[in-house]
């Protein structure tokens, strides 16, 4: 049987691994003595643990009361029995058993082993809560340590105790990574586990590109200049609104740089994707003005009660303001939160200029570009109807709802077969290796 010594020494090596501090460990020790106490003599156990470090040596002493009448073994002790100890004890009186630590049972080492285990655990799970459900947006930084069915898992440098992933959905399809590289992402929420908390990081969120530039920005970080508003196409073009605190600063300017070396440095991580910086203002017709940058717009109107601005701009000026496939009208009426329509200034003298015109949103009928087409399950080949019913009876009924999911969350799913579970998985691997080329319809990624 190992000595008390071994023990503490063996404690004191899982203390820094774990970065446990002296206190939180002898509070661990305690308790899983404590817990090796009730597997040997009862669940109402009671005794003193004395653990000196300096000596290495841990003192146990069970406490046992003197009745008459026994009637729990693990706390009490016959007045006979006291009296063979010593003929002096009386009832009511508490014999002090001194225990060797070396006397334990393996059942109880092993309980006590459990415990700490356990505490350990809800420990480090409680520091990840309390250390990142503040930092929702900041951006962390890591490694690639393993690619499963187009997910990343993350191993964070300062916190290599937290799971981290980045779901296919959040990332920039037009990047590729490999085991062992390392990358940068933003905190984009805390999702409960019954594992623990699990960090979802996105490259492909709006919520990146602000982490980068408060990273570059140094009046960002000091809270003078912020980022009010943003939208993003991910791989293409991102528009943020931004405002400064402080009427000396320019908060544009403040974003871009001296020679653009502050936004440069924010295109650069993000592969060379597009960046509109623009004023934000609390007047919508003003806002929408400055959001369909880098058109020039003529003259705003805005409704508030249907919260639509209708834009006219110059012949010369309209591609420009719709952008390819309508993207810069798009980006900007989600950059404001109001649906803008756009007019030449002919379409407009011709509809009467004052009519309420709202013709539909140019590129609206267009469904967004995204490297992964989104199809319903029925319709996607290599899924039984079988499979197809259990998962549209659990809610899952197009592609995008189950592309993150695992064999272990199939298995949740109500009727769902282990050899379903394990087709789905090797679906999902197929078609996001292939980019959804294997869908209905669908494009290889960028």
């Amino acid at each position: 049987m190992v000595s008390s010594a071994e023990i503490l020494a063996a404690f004191r090596e899982l203390s820094n691994s774990k970065q446990l501090d002296r206190a939180e460990l002898l509070e661990l020790l305690q308790d899983g003595i404590m817990a090796a106490l009730a597997k040997k003599y009862g669940p109402n156990v009671q005794a003193e643990v004395d653990i000196d470090e300096g000596r290495g040596d841990i003192r146990i002493v069970l406490l046992r009361t003197v009745v008459e009448t026994v009637s729990d073994a693990s706390r009490e002790i016959s007045l006979e029995d006291a009296q063979s100890f010593d003929e002096g004890f009386e009832p009511g009186d508490v014999l002090e058993e001194p225990l060797d630590f070396a006397a334990f049972g393996r059942a109880a080492v092993q309980a006590a082993k459990q415990r700490i285990i356990q505490r350990v655990r809800e420990g480090e799970r409680t520091k990840i809560r309390d250390e990142f459900s503040s930092k929702v947006g900041e951006l962390l930084s890591g490694e690639v340590q393993q690619i499963e069915r187009g997910k990343l898992v993350i191993m964070l440098n300062k916190f290599r105790e937290a799971e981290a992933i980045i779901p296919y959905r959040e990332q920039n399809h037009r990047e590729h990574y490999h085991q062992g590289e390392p990358i940068r992402a933003a905190l984009k929420r805390v999702e409960e586990t019954p594992k623990g908390p699990r960090l979802i990081l996105s490259r492909g969120d709006v919520l990146f590109v602000q982490a980068l530039f408060k990273l570059e920005v140094p009046e960002m970080q000091q809270g003078i200049v912020e980022i009010r508003a943003g939208a993003r196409e991910v791989g293409s073009r991102t528009k943020i609104a931004v405002f400064s605190r402080d009427d000396s600063i320019d908060p544009v300017g403040a974003c871009v740089g001296l020679k653009g070396s502050r936004v440069q440095a924010v295109v650069n991580e993000l592969g060379g994707e597009l960046i509109d910086i623009v004023p934000w203002s609390s007047d919508p017709e003003r806002f929408a003005k400055l959001a369909l940058a880098p058109a020039k717009v003529a003259r705003v109107f805005s409704d508030g009660v249907s919260r639509t601005i209708q834009a006219v701009v110059d012949e010369d000026q309209l591609s420009l303001a719709i952008g390819r496939n309508g993207q810069n009208v798009r980006l900007a009426s989600e950059l404001t939160g109001w649906k803008i329509d756009l007019y030449s200034s002919r379409e407009w003298l011709e509809k009467g200029g004052d009519a309420a015109l709202f013709a539909p949103l140019p590129g609206e009928e267009e469904t967004e570009a995204v490297d992964m087409p989104d199809v319903p399950l029925s319709e996607l080949a290599g899924i039984s109807p079988v499979a197809v019913a259990v998962l549209e009876g659990a809610g899952f009924r197009m592609f995008n709802d189950i592309i993150d999911m695992d064999r272990d969350d199939f298995l949740r799913v109500p009727g769902m077969t282990p050899e379903e579970a394990d087709r789905l998985v090797a679906l999902i691997d197929e078609l996001t290796e292939e980019g959804g080329a294997g869908l209905e319809g669908g494009q290889p990624a960028a």
